[in-house]
């Protein structure tokens, strides 16, 4: 029997060939879980990541929300002072963030929306915040300041972080991925225009603010 490039045998076999061909092209897209991409950017970028961090942490200093006294006041509603800077924070950065994409500086990176995740890590992060009366950013300021307490929050973060490292292999498919919605925004969630929502937001942030100043917190 004469065997044509055309006959399905010869087809049958050129498709097998390709198989291992299709299949290492696939696995060459695939991010490598040992490399740190961090490490590629240019010097450019790192120094003003740098940078940002530390006036990030000077200003947290300067705004009283790496003190023990004031974190453990708004956990048990008398000192408003982390609130009130939580509020400044967002309006600034939701008319900065939303005038720079008008102008095409900047570019939308949203993580995708999980419900499962977001539920169980929101509950873990607020026990932790309720036990240790700092969040991770606050913890940072107050190390820098001379906190020892904030050292037990250190160590903390370190093996949480190694743990989840560790864990996370076994979490995937599981209750971290239910309720996946995408890459959700709050104008979305509501249905309407970012534009639109951040004229309305800003506004009523902005009472909220008044009214807690007013009120003397």
């Amino acid at each position: 029997m004469e065997i044509t490039s055309d006959s399905p045998l010869v087809e049958d076999a050129n498709r097998r060939g390709n198989q291992p061909e299709q299949k290492q092209d696939s696995d060459s897209k695939r991010p490598d879980p040992q490399r740190w991409d961090w490490l590629e950017a240019s010097p450019g970028k790192l120094v003003a990541g740098l940078l940002f961090g530390l006036v990030f942490g000077f200003l947290l200093q300067k705004g009283g929300v790496a003190k023990f006294d004031i974190l453990i006041g708004v956990l048990l509603l008398e000192n408003f002072v982390v609130v009130k800077v939580m509020l400044t924070a967002i309006i600034v950065g939701m008319i900065g963030s939303y005038v720079l994409r008008r102008m095409g500086v900047i570019e939308l990176q949203i993580n995708e929306t999980k419900y499962g995740a977001n539920i169980v890590g929101g509950l873990t992060f607020g026990v932790g915040f309720g036990l240790l009366a700092y969040c991770p950013g606050t913890n940072a300021a107050a190390v820098g300041q001379g906190n020892l307490d904030a050292l037990v929050g250190v160590l903390g973060l370190l093996l949480g972080s190694y743990l989840y490292a560790l864990s996370s292999k076994f979490s995937n498919g599981t209750v971290s991925r239910w309720g996946k919605r995408g890459k959700l925004t709050l104008p979305e969630l509501v249905g309407t225009s970012q534009g639109w929502f951040v004229a309305i937001a800003t506004p009523l942030l902005a009472a909220a603010l008044l009214m807690l100043e007013l009120a003397g917190y």
